[in-house]
């Protein structure tokens, strides 16, 4: 019982930290007009919070060697709070982006010391347990747009960020006292050395930094711009951010589905079925038009993108030994940060400015996407190639475990 209470702290603390992540894409259109900037200009934002979580993993996966992972994801919470106090109050485009880039500080700490930590709550159901803790994290992507609409309907874009500093102090409380009375595991206190990890588990981690680095880039990418894509296909601004909730809220059962079944079958061809179904579900949506099309897709779209996740953190958290977990983990998930976070720069810019010495006018969103698609199926070759001959990590597989 004790670690059920913890596990459901660290399933509120989840829903926050994505929440400061995401929830910038729902208000880029009522910035835009209260900087008095455009839409475009707006990408260093949502880009700056996701540098922002990229940034402190290799420190936070160094601080786990030496400090309790439930204390980082308590300074997490602190963070959060403070970051999100100074977005309310930021007068400037730039201050903005400051205080997107330490929501997202926030959160990159907190998923390096959570998920291994989650992991060894339930060793014998990682999957599950990984999947529960990102549905509650899907929870905060599906309802961003319609907090934000309740928001905006009451007030304006500030009253966002103080509602979510409020609840930070809420959670990490909560989660300070769910600590007291747990049962902590012990997996995990041998990982004392960062260096020796990664090298130790190369292939396995530079696996997992192709995969999700690649997909992140161009989902990144689509995410921050769905609304505004979707209203150059014809849809208004409502309906876009409806089906925005959409495509996060078919992502609340595949955490689940999927990460049972991460439990119970090989991960490496789970994993480049989900590749293979996110690209050809980006195609279809630079081909769909109507209502009904686009809602389809949107489910489509959704579900399979919030496979990955469930089925990437098993593939690497239940197959790393517990005096490498944390360490190795700490390089994967600060590396495929990267790309991720360029994503809707990349995007932002080429949708304005085109590609300079290719494209040097401005990109509709289906050429962009598609142009993204192309990309994204030679490296699906790749690692079918790799499969095939035997030269790509093998991973957990369930009848072995």
């Amino acid at each position: 019982m004790s670690r059920r209470r913890l596990f459901g702290s660290l399933c509120s603390m989840v829903f926050l930290v994505n929440l400061a992540r995401v929830v910038f894409a729902p208000l880029l259109e009522p910035l835009a007009a209260s900087f008095e900037v455009s839409v475009g200009t707006l990408g260093v934002v949502t880009a700056a919070a996701w540098f922002g979580s990229a940034v402190p993993r290799v420190p936070t996966g160094w601080l786990l060697t030496r400090v309790s992972r439930h204390r980082v994801v308590a300074l997490a919470g602190g963070v959060l709070f403070t970051a999100s106090l100074a977005t309310a109050f930021a007068p400037t485009v730039g201050a903005l982006t400051g205080g997107a880039f330490l929501m997202g500080l926030a959160s990159g700490a907190y998923f390096i010391a959570a998920n291994p930590l989650v992991s060894e709550l339930y060793p014998e159901r990682v999957g599950r347990a990984l999947g529960v803790h990102g549905m509650a994290s899907q929870t905060a992507a599906v309802l961003a747009p319609l907090l934000v609409a309740a928001v905006l309907f009451l007030a304006d874009w500030q009253l966002t960020f103080l509602l979510i500093a409020a609840a930070a102090v809420v959670a990490t409380t909560g989660l300070l006292f769910a600590v007291r009375r747990a049962d902590l595991p012990e997996a995990g206190t041998a990982d004392r050395d960062l260096i020796g990890a990664v090298r130790a588990q190369w292939p396995i981690v530079l696996t997992g930094i192709v995969i999700v680095g690649s997909i992140g880039f161009v989902w990144n990418g689509l995410f921050n711009y769905y609304v505004s894509y979707l209203i150059a296909k014809g849809l208004p601004q409502s309906t876009a951010n409806l089906l925005l909730s959409v495509v996060f809220g078919a992502g609340i059962p595949a955490f689940l589905i999927t990460g049972r079944l991460a439990d119970r079958f090989p991960n490496v061809p789970l994993l480049l079925g989900v590749i293979g179904s996110f690209i050809a579900s980006v195609a279809l949506l630079t081909l769909a038009s109507g209502l009904v099309a686009l809602v389809a897709v949107s489910v489509l779209l959704g579900y399979v993108i919030h496979s990955l996740f469930p089925v990437i953190d098993t593939y690497l958290l239940a197959s790393l030994p517990d005096r490498h977990r944390a360490s190795a983990y700490t390089a994967y998930s600060a590396t495929m940060m990267l790309p991720q976070a360029a994503g809707s720069l990349v995007v932002g810019y080429a949708s304005e400015n085109g590609i300079p010495g290719v494209f040097p006018e401005a990109l509709s969103f289906d050429q962009i996407f598609l142009g993204l698609v192309g990309c994204l199926s030679v490296v699906l070759a790749g690692l079918l190639v790799f499969y095939v001959t035997g030269r790509l990590p093998a991973g957990r597989i369930p009848s072995e475990a």
